[in-house]
C-alpha cells in the first residue's frame, strides 16, 4: 500500500488531530496521501448536517492542506480531495461552488438516499428491496457523471433480505463501475470497527465482474492513517475473491468532466 486517498480532518466534527499529524503518520509508509474530508453541501433553508464541514470552512481546508503540501513536498506527495455524496437536488450548485477551489478529486461516499433530508441511509439495516434498488440507481447515476475518482465503501448497503435480490442489484452496480473504470474501495474503517462492510458478498461479485479495487484507510485519526492491522485483512480479501488491486489511481478532475445522462 503506497497510497491512501481517504483521509479526514477535524472539520467534519467526527475526526480528531491536525493535518500535520496525519501527514507525519503517513511519511515512511505512503508515497501519496490524499485528504478527502466530508464535503460541505448547499442545503436548503437552515438544515445542517453536523458530520460535514460547513460551506465557509472549505477555503481554510484547501489553504491549510496546500501550505502543508508545499512544506512536505520532499517527503510525500499530497493531494486535495473531498468525499462527496451525490444528491441530485444540490449537485449542480455544489459543483459551481467548489469549482472556485483547487480541489483535485472527489470520492463518492453515499451516506443517504434521495437528498438526505427526511430520507433513509444505506447504513441502516433493511430487508426492503426498494431501498436496495434506490441505492443502485442513485450511485450508478453518480458514477455516470464522470466526476468521481473512485467509489468509497460501495458496499455499505446494509441489506438483510433476499440474497438473489442483493446479487441482482449489486452485480449491476459492479458491472457499472467496471464499465466506467471506476475503482471500488475496500474500506479499512469498516474492517477495524467490525462494521457490516467490507461485505464479502459484495466483493465476491466484484471479483466475478472484474472490478478494480483500492484500499482506503478512511482515517479519522492520525494513528490509523497507516492501518497495519487492517492491511493484511484487505489483502486476504483481494486474494480470496480474485480482485484487481490498484496501488494508485488516476485523479479525475471533478470540474472539467462533463455530466453524462443516466442510462435506463
Amino acid at each position: 500500500m503506497i497510497a491512501n486517498y481517504h483521509t479526514h480532518t477535524w472539520r467534519c466534527n467526527h475526526a480528531t488531530g491536525t493535518e500535520r499529524e496525519y501527514i507525519e503518520a503517513a511519511i515512511g509508509h505512503f508515497k501519496i496521501l490524499g485528504f478527502s474530508d466530508h464535503t460541505p453541501q448547499p442545503y436548503p433553508g437552515d438544515f445542517v448536517d453536523h458530520s460535514k464541514m460547513k460551506m465557509d470552512q472549505l477555503e481554510d481546508y484547501v489553504t491549510t492542506v496546500s501550505k502543508l503540501r508545499e512544506e512536505y513536498k520532499d517527503d510525500i506527495e499530497i493531494h486535495i480531495g473531498l468525499e462527496v455524496e451525490y444528491y441530485p437536488a444540490y449537485f449542480d450548485e455544489l459543483i459551481k461552488f467548489e469549482s472556485r477551489f483547487p480541489i483535485e478529486y472527489f470520492i463518492l461516499g453515499q451516506h443517504w438516499l434521495g437528498n438526505e433530508i427526511k430520507d433513509v441511509s444505506p447504513f441502516m439495516e433493511t430487508d426492503d428491496p426498494k431501498t436496495l434498488e434506490r441505492y443502485y440507481y442513485q450511485t450508478a447515476e453518480a458514477l455516470e457523471t464522470g466526476r468521481f475518482t473512485y467509489f468509497a465503501h460501495p458496499d455499505v448497503m446494509n441489506f438483510v433480505g433476499d440474497e438473489k435480490i442483493y446479487d441482482y442489484w449489486m452485480r449491476k452496480l459492479c458491472k457499472k463501475a467496471s464499465e466506467l473504470h471506476i475503482p471500488l474501495e475496500i474500506n479499512f474503517q469498516g474492517l477495524r470497527s467490525n462494521r457490516n462492510y467490507p461485505n464479502p458478498r459484495f466483493f465476491k461479485i466484484a471479483g466475478e465482474e472484474g472490478c478494480d479495487v483500492i484500499f482506503g484507510s478512511d482515517a479519522h485519526s492520525a494513528d490509523v492513517v497507516y492501518d497495519e492491522v487492517s492491511l493484511p485483512k484487505g489483502e486476504k480479501m483481494v486474494k480470496a475473491y480474485g480482485l484487481h488491486l490498484l496501488e494508485t489511481v488516476e485523479l479525475r478532475n471533478p470540474f472539467t468532466t462533463p455530466s453524462v445522462t443516466t442510462k435506463s
